[in-house]
C-alpha cells in the first residue's frame, strides 16, 4: 500500500470517529429532553397553548379544554377515576421505568406532591410502555412515590386528549389540571422542581 493510500484511510478513520462522536453527542442531548423520538411537538390540534422560553405551555382560563375522561386499573391494581379529583388541582405525569429523564424528575415531583398535598393539590401518573407493572413498582418504590399512577401501557389514555395536547413519544409529559377539570399547563419535557412549582404557582393562584 502507498504511502498517499495510508494516508486516505487514516483520514477516513478520523472522519468516522468524528461522525460517531457528534452523533452520540446529538442522541444524548434528545434522551435529556424527551425519551420518545416526537420531541416537543404536540401535534397540530388547536388547543390554544402559548409556550414559554422554558418551555412550559399555559392556556388562558377562558379557552381551556375538558380534560377526558381518566379512570382504569392503577399499577398496584386499584381502580382510579381521575374524575373523583375535581376541585383539585391535579397534575397528570406521563412517564415509564425505561426512561432515563423520567428517573431524573421523579425526586422532584415526590417534593411538591408532599409539599402541596395541603392546598388541594392531587398528582397522578400515567404509567406508559412498561409491559409489566412490575418494572413500574420497583419504580415507585425506588423513587418514594405514594401518589396513585394509572396503568396505561398501549398509550390509550393519552389519546383520549383533544389532538396537540400531548405528543405519545414525548415521555415525559405533564399536564395540570385547573379545578373545574380543564387543561392548564403543559410541559413535553423532564421537569426542575423550580419549574414544576412555576406551573403550579398560577393555577393555585386562581379562584
Amino acid at each position: 500500500m502507498s504511502a498517499a493510500s495510508r494516508a486516505v484511510q487514516r483520514t477516513d478513520r478520523t472522519r468516522s470517529r468524528a461522525a460517531v462522536t457528534a452523533g452520540a453527542v446529538v442522541a444524548a442531548a434528545l434522551l435529556l429532553s424527551a425519551c420518545g423520538s416526537g420531541g416537543t411537538s404536540g401535534g397540530s390540534g388547536d388547543t390554544g397553548f402559548v409556550t414559554g422560553s422554558d418551555g412550559i405551555a399555559t392556556v388562558g382560563k377562558g379557552s381551556r379544554a375538558q380534560a377526558p375522561e381518566l379512570s382504569g386499573k392503577t399499577i398496584d391494581g386499584k381502580q382510579l377515576d381521575v374524575a373523583d379529583y375535581k376541585g383539585k388541582i391535579v397534575v397528570l405525569n406521563v412517564w415509564g421505568s425505561w426512561c432515563g429523564p423520567c428517573r431524573l424528575e421523579a425526586k422532584n415531583f415526590v417534593k411538591v406532591s408532599e409539599d402541596l398535598k395541603d392546598q388541594g393539590v392531587q398528582f397522578v401518573g400515567i404509567n406508559t410502555r412498561d409491559t409489566s407493572t412490575t418494572p413500574a413498582l420497583a419504580f415507585e418504590k425506588a423513587h418514594g412515590v405514594t401518589y396513585p399512577s394509572l396503568y396505561d401501557p398501549t398509550g390509550k389514555l393519552m389519546l383520549r386528549f383533544e389532538k396537540g395536547t400531548l405528543n405519545p413519544q414525548a415521555i415525559p409529559s405533564t399536564l395540570v389540571l385547573d379545578r373545574d377539570g380543564k387543561v392548564a399547563s403543559r410541559s413535553l419535557a423532564a421537569l426542575s422542581e423550580d419549574n414544576l412549582r412555576k406551573m403550579l404557582k398560577p393555577i393555585l393562584a386562581e379562584k
